[in-house]
C-alpha cells in the first residue's frame, strides 16, 4: 500500500539513515542534483515553498502536467497524488544509480515521450487508453518501482518508531 511520507521520516535524516543517498546525489549524480539546485533555488527566491517527500524536497507548479525530477528536487503540479510524488522520487534514485548518465539515458527520452503522448492525446485526440501504459517502457517502469520500495520503506520504518 503506498502511503503518504510527507516531512519522510525527519528522524531517518537527521540521524544518517540516508547518507548514501545525498552522497551518490552530489557526487555520481551531482549534474542533474546541481540542475535541480539552481531551479530550487530560483523558485525560493520567487516565493515559492519546498515540501518534503521522501529524501527529496518538491516544489507545486501549475495544473495537470505531471511531474519533472531534478536530482534530489522535484516539480509536480498541484495535484495531491502520492503516486506521482513516489514516481518523481523514484527518478531521484535513478540519478543515485546512473549519475551522470541520467540526463541522456532517462531525463531526456522520459521527457521526449510525456510530450510526445501529451500531443497524441490533446492535439491527435487520442483516448489515453489505447496507448500503452505509462510505465511499459523500462525507465518509467524502473522509476515507479524504486519510489513506490523506498516510500513503503519509510513508512514502515517510521511506524515502528
Amino acid at each position: 500500500m503506498l502511503v503518504c511520507a510527507e516531512s519522510c521520516d525527519r528522524r531517518a535524516s537527521s540521524c544518517g539513515r540516508c547518507p548514501l543517498f545525498y552522497l551518490l546525489s552530489f557526487t555520481w549524480g551531482l549534474p542533474f542534483t546541481l540542475i535541480g539546485c539552481i531551479a530550487a533555488l530560483v523558485l525560493v527566491l520567487t516565493g515559492r515553498r519546498p515540501r518534503k517527500w521522501g529524501y527529496c524536497y518538491y516544489f507545486e507548479l501549475g495544473e495537470r502536467w505531471g511531474g519533472c525530477n531534478l536530482g534530489i528536487f522535484f516539480l509536480k503540479d498541484a495535484c495531491d497524488s502520492a503516486m506521482l510524488k513516489s514516481h518523481e522520487h523514484g527518478h531521484a534514485v535513478q540519478n543515485c544509480i546512473f549519475g551522470p548518465l541520467m540526463i541522456p539515458l532517462i531525463a531526456i527520452p522520459s521527457l521526449i515521450r510525456s510530450r510526445y503522448r501529451d500531443h497524441l492525446i490533446t492535439r491527435k485526440k487520442r483516448d489515453p487508453r489505447t496507448l500503452p501504459p505509462y510505465d511499459s517502457i523500462w525507465f518509467e517502469g524502473q522509476a515507479t518501482r524504486l519510489g513506490n520500495k523506498l516510500v513503503n520503506e519509510l513508512h514502515a520504518r517510521k511506524q515502528r518508531a
